[in-house]
């Protein structure tokens, strides 16, 4: 992971949830997470190890790094969970919550202390606030993958989806579609499959006020037309190629 950066910052991007983002230029992408302030807080995406210090020094500026009590992520990658352990020992009393996959396949193994697994459609109650873990199997990489929904903002914690290239600003209503698109273009992220574009789709139907990026800024657009843009996209490209396929049969 490349650790040249150019500064982080914090931003409220919806109610109690502010966006962490680091612009890293040798990559060309910018690495987000996100903090929902809550009786019990949680951080959704820790950033490579390498970005602890000012992720962490991001978060001290809203609440006590020390009382963070949730680490969620949106599939096990260096740049959503690489400093997990680092924030299990900068805060005591959290704990390193997945989806049931991801808990029995890497964080029973990889956390310093052990994991929750949250079932699909289950609601962790924060005091304030509640995520619903949605499995995404390989949507857009990763058997593991999951997404978070935060039902008092409708917040769609919807990690590597709609990623983009280039510095983003910490809130958007402009196109994400487009650069998404050529962000696949360039860097082919996504597992493709049969199932890409139905769970994308099922997303839509959350119809979420905002959609939070991974690498990209808080979309607080039309949110629900962006999700079925994209789930269209991805079948266009399962089509071709099975069209490419039977050409060469």
């Amino acid at each position: 992971m490349p650790t040249t950066e150019t500064g982080t910052r914090i931003d409220e991007v919806a109610d109690g949830i502010h966006r962490i983002s680091t612009f890293v230029p040798d990559a060309g992408l910018c690495f987000n997470q996100y903090l929902l302030v809550a009786e019990q807080p949680l951080l959704f995406h820790t950033g490579p190890r390498a970005m602890f210090g000012s992720v962490r020094d991001a978060v001290a500026k809203v609440i006590d790094p020390a009382s963070l009590r949730w680490i969620a992520f949106g599939h096990v990658e260096s740049d959503e969970c690489g400093a997990m352990n680092e924030w299990l020992a900068a805060a005591p009393e959290a704990t390193v919550v997945g989806n049931t996959v991801a808990v029995l396949v890497s964080l029973n193994d990889l956390a310093d202390r052990p994991p929750l697994a949250i079932a699909e459609g289950e609601v962790l109650d924060l005091g304030g606030k509640r995520v619903r873990s949605i499995p995404t199997p390989h949507v857009p990489h990763g058997w593991d993958a999951h997404v978070l929904y935060e039902e008092a903002t409708g917040t769609l914690l919807c990690g590597d989806l709609f990623t983009s290239a280039g510095p983003m600003p910490a809130t958007s209503t402009d196109d994400i579609v487009g650069p998404a698109i050529a962000a696949e273009d360039l860097f082919g992220y996504t597992s493709v499959t049969a199932a890409t574009a139905p769970t994308i789709g099922r997303l839509a139907d959350l119809a979420p006020a905002t959609l939070a990026l991974m690498h990209g800024p808080a979309f607080a657009g039309d949110t629900v037309t962006a999700l079925r843009d994209l789930a269209d996209d991805y079948d266009g490209r399962l089509r071709r190629a099975l069209e490419d396929q039977a050409a060469v049969a």
